[in-house]
């Protein structure tokens, strides 16, 4: 976002109610506003968060059929969570690297990587013959998995304003339940009326179906909006300083453990265990069990869209949020687990699976920790970075689980307890990086506030302190927090 041409100030507020100066928008290099929406950055945020949806029903079609893929290729529940435990481990790994891609190559050629890998791993999914095949399909998918949310996160700051930034992140959880919705109202029902390798081989064809549009229409961003040409850099050197960079920021360590904190419970129980809990330890039918996996879904849609809202409107909610989400989860489950007699009331497990469906808007807001963290240049690896905490969260408590129901022989109350430890191991670090990250956030709206103190300029820095009559050079900063002046939309 710039505020005019180069090295000029705007003559009035920009969209986002105050706009920045001259001097700090030229240093972003960016276009003469803050992107205004519309309808094309609505058409194109689409076509981007299509293939997220897409990727998400592929990552989530094993979630309802775990019991067939146990039966095809003969596996107990820890070889069962290894298919699981792959994928994320895949996703998570590349989450880093991903997001050096998105900053360097651009959200398109990201995008279209990562559905070509996608559709390929749910078609050998479909097609494998023996588990060790199965396996390397499912790292193949989620290597694909991997790179389209920060690709579609990268699309909602490159083209609508700033302001709007949490509830395009929340609109994009959103879609990707939508795509978990699918796979539990569709491919469910699909999979048991025509058989395995017909039904993943057909949903595969959704990847295709996507990959269309993506490549004839999508643009990185707003025509007037490219940013600025950066001198070139790279290697390790380039990639360590970006990585330490984003790490050094407390906010970007706090967003990966509100991420890591807030996400797994429900995804533990959408990805993979949720459907046998529901069967074999609390004896429902089928068809009851996945109408719980949908209320989750559809109460995760729904709030999504209130924390949305809630935040773009309030920030101090953001701490709130999470740890509340938190400890309604914690509640509910122990709640669930310690019931009498072993099988709780539908109201309760009807309770449970309204609460984890706000899992996914909560950890959300870890990004709207890392965000105003960073500055555009490092939007992509920050993001990243972030986005590992809850797959890290997820994939060890989908191994512990599945090494537990083998030692107890399916003993689900102590397997699940493994929650408990995650989520008080996630608090702990939330609460001892809450104050720093906040204050380095004030801070930095603060410093980039028109009329607001000056920054005081030493060591080397005050060489560079123009004389009179020259003019003065642009500090890059940080976007500091929504409704703040100067706030930067990568």
């Amino acid at each position: 976002m710039s505020a005019g041409p180069k090295g000029l100030a705007p003559k009035g507020p920009g969209p986002t109610g105050a706009g920045p100066t001259g001097a700090t928008a030229a240093a972003r290099g960016a276009g003469p506003e803050d992107p205004p929406g519309g309808g094309k950055a609505v058409a194109v945020w689409c076509i981007g968060v299509s293939v997220y949806f897409v990727a998400v029903i592929f990552r989530t079609s094993l979630g309802v059929a775990g019991l067939e893929a146990a039966d095809r290729f003969h596996v107990g529940a820890s070889a069962l969570a290894t298919f699981s435990l792959l994928q994320l481990l895949v996703y998570a790994g590349m989450q880093i690297p991903v997001g050096l891609m998105v900053d360097r190559l651009g959200t398109k050629k990201v995008l279209t990587l990562g559905a070509v890998l996608f559709t390929t791993g749910q078609l050998g999914f479909a097609l494998s013959p023996s588990y060790e095949m199965a396996l390397a399909a499912r790292a193949l998918l989620g290597c694909g998995d991997a790179m389209t949310f920060i690709s579609v996160l990268r699309l909602g700051t490159r083209w609508f304003p700033a302001r709007r930034g949490p509830l395009m992140a929340q609109l994009a959880g959103l879609v990707g339940m939508a795509g978990n919705l699918v796979s539990t109202l569709v491919l469910a029902p699909v999979l048991h009326g025509i058989g395995w390798t017909a039904a993943f081989a057909g949903s595969a064809a959704a990847g295709l179906v996507v990959l269309v549009p993506l490549v004839l229409f999508l643009r990185d961003h707003p025509e007037g909006q490219e940013p600025a040409p950066r001198a070139r850099t790279g290697g390790a050197g380039f990639v360590r300083r970006q990585i330490k960079e984003s790490w050094s920021e407390p906010g970007t360590r706090l967003g990966l453990w509100v991420h890591f904190t807030t996400q797994f419970p429900a995804m533990v129980f959408l990805l993979l265990w949720g459907m046998p809990f529901l069967i074999e330890a609390q004896g429902l039918t089928r068809s009851t069990a996945g109408g719980l996996l949908t209320l989750v879904v559809a109460s995760n849609m729904a709030l999504g869209l209130v924390y949305g809202q809630i935040i773009g409107r309030r920030q101090a909610a953001r701490i709130p949020l999470a740890l509340g989400t938190v400890g309604l989860t914690a509640l509910l489950w122990g709640a669930v687990l310690a019931y009498p007699g072993g099988h709780a009331p539908m109201w309760l497990l009807i309770t449970l699976c309204l609460v984890l469906g706000g899992c996914g808007p909560a950890s959300m807001i870890g990004f709207d920790f890392a965000r105003p963290a960073n500055p555009p240049e490092r939007q992509g690896t920050a993001s990243g970075i972030t986005n590992m905490g809850g797959f890290i969260a997820s994939m060890t408590t989908l191994l512990t689980v599945g090494l537990l129901l083998d030692a107890t022989g399916d003993d689900y109350r102590i397997a699940f307890s493994a929650v408990f430890v995650l989520e008080a191991l996630g608090v702990s670090r939330i609460l001892g990086l809450r104050r720093r990250a906040l204050a380095r956030e004030a801070d930095r709206g603060r410093a980039t506030a028109p009329g607001g103190p000056a920054a005081p300029v030493t060591g080397a820095a005050a060489s560079r302190v123009p004389g009179p009559g020259t003019q003065p050079q642009p500090r890059p900063t940080a976007c500091p927090l929504p409704g703040t002046a100067g706030r930067e939309t990568p």
